[in-house]
């Protein structure tokens, strides 16, 4: 496996979490920040593919960003499935 090796400095406070939460999650520090780095990667993608989307097809409804919202909180029950939208001939 072809690795790249980094040197990092952040506030200590934010370090001391890091290593925590890889503690907490059973990984080493480097582990835990290259998927957290990998995470804000595909989430970066994600706006950037929602910005082209509605470039093509207009800006979410209300009900399509409510909609989002329920189905992303996992405090909140999920929709029931066969919810149609404008764009769920796609």
């Amino acid at each position: 496996m072809n690795v790249d090796r980094l040197s990092i400095t952040m506030d200590a406070a934010l370090g001391a979490a890091a290593r925590k939460a890889a503690k907490r999650a059973n990984l080493s520090v480097s582990a835990w920040i290259a998927e957290a780095t990998a995470d804000r990667l595909r989430n970066e993608a994600l706006g950037e593919a929602l910005v082209r989307w509605q470039s093509d097809d207009g800006a979410f409804t209300a009900s399509e960003l409510a909609a989002a919202g329920k189905a992303l909180n996992p405090a909140t029950p999920r929709a029931t499935r066969g919810t149609t939208s404008r764009r769920s001939n796609r």
